[in-house]
């Protein structure tokens, strides 16, 4: 408990100063950076832990509720970008498994997973059922993830001329009580719903599909407040700079190092991407940028929101992905024979 309130504090003080000091997106990028300096220095802050999960319940269903009918009858519109996707992760991978391998020396069940750009926990998980090193796994995600949600801000405020001023919600003072109780109903239903049926990704996963199916039929139509949404970037930015606690200079030279080559070129492959879809005309570029950057749907949801971007296209081509990723690439792990010829990693 003293480790989360010293963690709080840290993120608390990072939104201060980033607050003072005017940076955009001060409750996401304030605690990330007081967090990651305080890990790296040694400091004993610790991940979200239950709290993060009750925090990404949140986004689970801002996220739902962006999942109106005007979007499901856009669907078929999407369909040309949404091709693409499985071209980018097969991309991916054949750049990411042997980069892995054969620059790093990687066994193959940490090489393939962390290859894959899906969620760092599902990730992980995959990894250490396949005998992959869940440390270097971690590593190399927290670091890809970590990257991207610092980078695409200035790519989006620098490079498209973006925004990032728009509002994140409305107040909670301003929202119909029922439909607060059906966003409070959608989180708690959705995370233990899913993790009752072994959803990977619960707290998240479970309370969009839940706010999604609400959203459709027509008795969801808010997204949550914005005070909600403030607090799921604080505990977002807290996760990913307390990932790197207790990390030693041989992990940075090696693992980290790894993790920032290879988000250099997931994210080149990306930029490509997202410009064949902005020259064939199939969506804005903001929009378009954010569809194909590899982070989580959570982190580019935020960011979506607060770029004025169309959330509901960004949201499909992520949970494209990760559909793709979660189903598929154990899949594909157990056919090229990925299994636990080496546990624990080399």
């Amino acid at each position: 408990m003293r480790r989360q309130l010293l963690t709080c504090a840290c993120g608390a003080a990072g939104v201060a100063v980033f607050w003072a000091a005017g940076v955009p997106l001060p409750f996401l990028f304030g605690p990330l950076v007081a967090c990651l300096l305080a890990a790296l220095a040694g400091v004993p802050v610790a991940g979200t832990g239950r709290l993060g999960k009750v925090t990404r319940t949140i986004l689970g269903v801002a996220i739902g509720a962006s999942i109106t009918p005007e979007v499901m009858d856009r669907v078929p519109q999407m369909a040309a970008s949404l091709a693409l996707v499985p071209l980018f992760l097969a991309l991916i991978a054949l750049i990411g498994v042997p980069f892995f391998r054969r620059v790093y020396g990687l066994d193959l069940p940490t090489a393939w997973y962390a290859a894959m750009p899906g969620g760092l926990q599902e990730m992980v998980l995959f990894g250490q059922e396949a005998g992959g090193n869940v440390r270097v796994l971690s590593l190399i995600h927290a670091t890809r993830l970590l990257v991207i949600v610092v980078a695409a801000p200035l790519i989006m405020t620098q490079g498209f001329g973006a925004n990032l001023d728009s509002p994140v919600g409305d107040p909670a003072a301003t929202l119909p009580p029922h439909e607060m109780a059906i966003m409070a109903f959608a989180a708690i239903a959705g995370w233990k719903g899913g993790e009752r049926i072994g959803l990977f990704g619960a707290p998240i996963l479970g309370p969009m599909i839940l706010a999604a199916a609400l959203s459709l039929s027509g008795v969801l139509h808010y997204r949550p407040p914005a005070e909600a949404i403030l607090m799921a970037q604080f505990f977002i930015g807290v996760g990913l700079g307390a990932g790197y606690v207790g990390v030693t200079l041989a992990e940075v030279r090696r693992d980290v190092v790894a993790g920032l080559l290879f988000t250099a070129m997931v994210a080149s492959l990306a930029a490509l991407f997202a410009e064949i879809v902005i020259l064939l005309g199939l969506a804005p570029q903001v929009d378009a940028f954010l569809a194909f950057a590899p982070a989580g749907q959570a982190e580019m949801a935020v960011l979506a929101i607060v770029a004025g971007a169309d959330l509901g296209y960004v949201v499909v081509h992520h949970l494209t992905r990760i559909f793709l990723i979660i189903t598929g690439a154990p899949i594909l792990a157990r056919l090229i024979g990925v299994g636990r010829s080496r546990p624990g990693g080399p």
